[in-house]
């Protein structure tokens, strides 16, 4: 399943819907104003919360976490500095971790599980201006988990 997601428009604050292939509302990216650190929810068309991506306050290499009912789901670091390529990991608490490369800061990475790809990140092939592509590839994967992941790499990088 392929999402469409509205780039530069991470402001504290701001809403926008990510879009399915069909153009349907899938999420809506709620961000969390007058807050004390970088708080995002993801709900789905009917106002529920999804998970909600938090920037940890007391980080050297700087890393969020995603949270699902107020436990933690997911925690993404950076995980290696490179001239070609950024790396991130990310570790999940119930599950195989997932490892993140690609060029992050032009919207083109893939996100690998055990070893396999699980979602691929791209704004190759969008006439859409400001706007790019998570493809879910595996039909039991976590869908509102990658997107958060993709959202948190892009905040991440887009800060350093």
């Amino acid at each position: 399943m392929r999402y469409l997601v509205r780039d530069k428009i991470f402001a504290i604050g701001d809403d926008y819907w990510i879009e399915d292939e069909n153009g349907r509302h899938a999420f809506l990216v709620d961000g969390k104003a007058l807050r004390l650190r970088d708080t995002l929810e993801l709900k789905d068309p009917a106002g529920r919360v999804l998970v909600t991506l938090r920037a940890k306050v007391l980080s050297l290499r700087g890393a969020m976490t995603v949270e699902r009912e107020g436990r933690a789901l997911a925690t993404v670091r950076r995980k290696r500095l490179s001239l070609l390529r950024d790396h991130y990991h990310v570790t999940v608490e119930d599950g195989p971790d997932m490892d993140v490369s690609g060029r992050v800061l032009d919207r083109e990475f893939s996100v690998e599980q055990g070893g396999r790809p699980v979602a691929r990140i791209s704004r190759k092939w969008l006439s859409v201006r400001d706007t790019y592509a998570v493809d879910v590839l595996a039909e039991e994967a976590d869908a509102a988990l990658l997107i958060a992941v993709a959202v948190c790499v892009v905040r991440m990088a887009e800060r350093e």
